[in-house]
């Protein structure tokens, strides 16, 4: 009966110790944000549900953020230049492959139209 509770506090203070080593801060978890200056068509694109203000140029789509939004969201359907912080996140299917990088943007300076 002794060695249940001793095995079983074993596994605990193992996986305990293996996990120490998993903590701590990854490259790809960190935000590194990078000065920008873009100019593209803003657009409003989604659904009702999932509705995301982008601005779009040839070859990339920058979301805005969710607190900067007000910023541009009268500006739809022109084309604006802005200076913002540029960051991204990668997001992953369910079984861990890489699905797509999503950019976004914040801090936002409308340099034109004004």
């Amino acid at each position: 009966m002794i060695k249940t509770p001793a095995v079983f506090l074993f596994f605990i203070f193992f996986f305990a110790a293996f996990n120490l080593f998993s903590f701590g801060e990854k490259e790809t978890d960190t935000i590194k944000l990078q000065a920008v200056e873009i100019s593209g068509m803003v657009r409003l694109t989604g659904t009702e549900l999932m509705k995301s203000l982008v601005i779009i140029t040839e070859n990339r789509e920058w979301f805005i953020a969710d607190e900067e939004q007000e910023k541009l969201m009268h500006l739809q359907q022109q084309t604006v230049t802005v200076k913002a912080n540029e960051y991204f996140y990668d997001r992953f299917y369910a079984n861990g492959l890489p699905a797509k990088r999503e950019y976004y943007l914040k801090d936002i300076t409308v340099i034109s139209p004004r």
